[in-house]
């Protein structure tokens, strides 16, 4: 039989960041007490985490990357909501903070969540922060997990 490597959910000594968009602040912090809540259920102490907020998504990954490089953290959450309005800026904004975030991840070798909703509407914003659609920040908090543990193996 193969050797199977796989993450478990049982990184609870993971030193976690979390970047947190102020922009669009009725969704995301729902998405943070989803991660935060998903954090402390998994053994994550206070201690071990760290919340930066900056003004919005297109701010993200400068910020993602000073503490990736910092190297004190295992991981690192990206939050925030990018809601698509009548113009074109949604797409400028989404998409550099989606390219920006992969790059320091690849980059730096730190893993990050991309925990930042993309939505046509705020109703669907708010289905995905905690509602019919679950806590996308909890999900996030899930992925970091699950990365620092097999990452751990590789090492």
């Amino acid at each position: 039989m193969a050797k199977v490597i796989e993450g478990d959910f049982s990184a609870s000594t993971a030193r976690v960041g979390i970047v947190v968009a102020r922009f669009n602040g009725f969704v995301v912090e729902s998405l943070l007490s989803g991660a935060l809540d998903t954090l402390k259920r998994h053994g994550v102490t206070d201690a071990n985490i760290t919340v930066v907020r900056v003004p919005g998504a297109f701010e993200m990954p400068l910020v993602v990357r000073k503490l990736a490089e910092q190297g004190s953290y295992d991981a690192i959450i990206a939050l925030g909501a990018v809601i698509r309005g009548g113009t074109p800026h949604f797409e400028y904004v989404a998409g550099q903070c989606a390219s920006g975030i992969a790059t320091v991840s690849r980059e730096t070798g730190v893993p990050v969540a991309f925990g930042v909703l993309t939505t046509d509407t705020i109703e669907q914003a708010i289905e995905r922060s905690g509602t019919k659609a679950g806590n996308k920040g909890a999900d996030a908090a899930m992925t970091v997990l699950e990365m620092v543990s097999l990452l751990r193996q590789l090492e």
